[in-house]
């Protein structure tokens, strides 16, 4: 495989892992208790309300990935299989001086910051984003987040997926969804959002919209998606339609509702099915054994998506894609059901609160290596 067809897989591997899946849902849990939580720099004082979120922007000016940067160039070897050891950083504390306070007063007590989690010091941390804004509306929030984790020094890639209901503290806004933070002040908000709640921040993101997620699926031939659990939910012309656990292949249109659904199970399970497809778009993605199709999927890819990333840092990827060859090797992580409990905020709204230890935990199986 020259390295050409490698770093359009990869690009394709980082804007198709962003999938815009937005569809209004629904909890029906039972009010958590506050008890045994953690310390907190900003109390909430009884009675307080919350603020509407006050922001109608416009999605980031788009970084298009250049076409005139994409040369044939000659093979390359994967890595080593025994690499050599990567040099990890120590945690790194931080204090609420290190962030902005609050615009608006929270209706729920701001945790202490979690500070810089330890780490491999090339670690390169990726925000797969996906963008609910709809054609002709400017405001969006980003409905679906994955962090993409890559150790070049041990050939790693892992995946972590995020609700979009965590309520956290967005620095220099208030508590909040997490999924209003790159809306309220773009990537540096989000990016801080992470640093502050989760310990990592990261550098780069890739952003898309989801109206062209059909068409993207459908120009690589369909997936054939691992699906973990039955699912059955409400898809347009057709009433109530039914998957079941084992495989599948999926068009366009049956990919968008499996990863979208969401009235008869839950955000948490919604980032399970992502990265389902995730898997199986990248399986689909390296299995592709010719150049036919790379023209016409770069110009799908490049009109679609906002990033910071360009194509030769991508080219630096390519090792990376060597040594995983297949999605098995990705390894997934998410904060799940048992890193939050469901909290209704002053507007009447459910939330997902995560439960600090229980979350750092994940971060450190996402972010460091054994």
């Amino acid at each position: 495989m020259s390295i050409r067809k490698t770093g359009i897989l990869i690009i394709g591997m980082l804007v198709l892992l962003v999938l815009a899946c937005s569809l209004p849902g629904y909890f029906s849990a039972p009010q958590a208790s506050l008890a045994g939580r953690v310390d907190y720099l900003l109390v909430a004082p009884p009675g307080s309300t919350l603020t509407p979120t006050p922001f109608q922007p416009l999605p980031p000016t788009p970084t298009y990935l250049p076409t005139s940067q994409i040369t044939e160039q000659p093979d390359i070897a994967p890595p080593s299989s025994v690499p050599t050891e990567a040099e990890v950083s120590s945690d790194e504390g931080r204090s609420w001086d290190d962030y902005p306070g609050p615009s608006i007063w929270p209706d729920l007590d701001i945790p202490a910051p979690v500070g810089i989690l330890s780490h491999p010091k090339d670690q390169v941390n990726i925000l797969l984003l996906g963008s609910d804004q709809r054609p002709d509306d400017g405001g969006f929030r980003t409905d679906t987040i994955q962090l993409l984790t890559i150790n070049p020094q041990e050939g790693t890639v892992k995946l972590t997926a995020f609700p979009r209901d965590l309520y956290v503290y967005i620095p220099g806004y208030t508590m909040q969804r997490i999924n209003t933070a790159m809306g309220w002040g773009g990537f540096d908000a989000l990016a801080e959002t992470m640093e502050y709640n989760f310990g990592v921040k990261p550098e780069y993101y890739v952003l898309i919209n989801f109206w062209s997620f059909k068409d993207v699926i459908n120009s690589i031939g369909g997936v054939t998606v691992n699906i973990g659990r039955d699912l059955c939910d409400q898809r347009d012309a057709f009433g109530w339609y039914c998957v079941s656990q084992g495989t599948m292949w999926m068009d366009g249109e049956s990919a968008l509702w499996y990863v979208r659904s969401r009235h008869s199970t839950s955000d948490l399970d919604r980032g399970r099915r992502q990265q389902e497809v995730l898997n199986a778009i990248f399986d689909k993605l390296v299995s592709l054994d010719s150049l036919h199709r790379v023209p016409e999927l770069y110009q799908i890819y490049k009109q679609n998506v906002t990033t910071s990333l360009d194509l030769d840092f991508v080219l630096n990827l390519v090792p990376i894609a060597y040594h995983i060859g297949d999605s098995d090797q990705v390894e997934r992580h998410a904060i799940g059901e048992s890193q939050v409990y469901n909290w209704t905020n002053t507007g009447g709204a459910m939330v997902l609160v995560p439960i600090r230890e229980a979350v750092l935990d994940v971060m450190r199986q996402a972010i460091s290596e054994p």
